[in-house]
């Protein structure tokens, strides 16, 4: 083999080095997915426990084991990642209202979304705080979101409420005030969690607590819009 042949058959074994396969590409994207959802964890834990002023990326770094060098590779700014924890957190909180629609039994879709909410508020007690803290603030970072999914959303539940009361399925409510029930009810058992706790002594972790809540909120919002 001459010198020429040696250093052709070098370039190619270099650039097949260089060149990644399918394999080592899948596994490349799920550690880096694995990678964003634990630094997107570890700012929701965060940023509920200090605020988006009182956190730095230094713990939340710190909090993913990565290297703030690292995270910031995935979210330029704390604001940026932030404003991303928001986001998830209100594709989740809102996903439970998609859950009735017009051919559905009012009674039995309502009490089901307060039991979903309820369980909201004992699964996911921290990202509750933190929506209730950016609400609270004036929502800077996230009044855009506010303004077009939740608000489009909930004109669309709305409607579906409005069309049960109309057909006399439902005696006659603001939709509006029923849904804003729903919510102050059910989130206040996890914002206001050490209150709960310090008046009643227990917290909806307790299964009979949960149960007994959930059967008390659903005969104070639906039981009593019994046509």
């Amino acid at each position: 083999m001459n010198d020429k042949t040696r250093l052709a058959s070098a370039e190619v074994a270099n650039r097949s080095k260089r060149t990644p396969t399918p394999a080592s590409l899948k596994r490349r994207q799920r550690n880096q997915e694995k990678k964003r959802a634990a630094i997107l964890e570890a700012s929701l834990r965060t940023f509920s426990q200090f605020g988006l002023h009182g956190a730095s990326l230094d713990q939340i770094a710190a909090e993913a084991d990565v290297s703030k060098t690292n995270l910031l590779y995935y979210f330029p700014t704390k604001e940026a990642l932030y404003v991303q924890v928001m986001r998830e957190l209100l594709s989740l909180w809102l996903m439970p209202l998609s859950g009735f629609n017009e051919d559905q039994n009012p009674l039995e879709a309502l009490r089901e979304y307060i039991r979903i909410k309820l369980e909201f508020s004992r699964d996911n007690p921290a990202e509750s705080r933190l929506f209730c803290m950016e609400i609270l603030q004036g929502a800077p970072l996230l009044l855009a979101e506010l303004q077009q999914p939740l608000h489009d959303r909930v004109q669309a539940k709305v409607a579906v409420i409005q069309s049960w009361i109309d057909s006399g399925k439902l005696k006659p409510i603001d939709p509006y005030h029923l849904i804003f029930s729903i919510w102050a009810t059910t989130q206040h058992y996890a914002d206001f969690r050490v209150q709960i706790e310090a008046v009643a002594g227990r917290t909806l972790d307790d299964p009979d607590f949960f149960a007994d809540t959930l059967r008390n909120l659903q005969a104070l919002l639906v039981d009593s819009l019994k046509p």
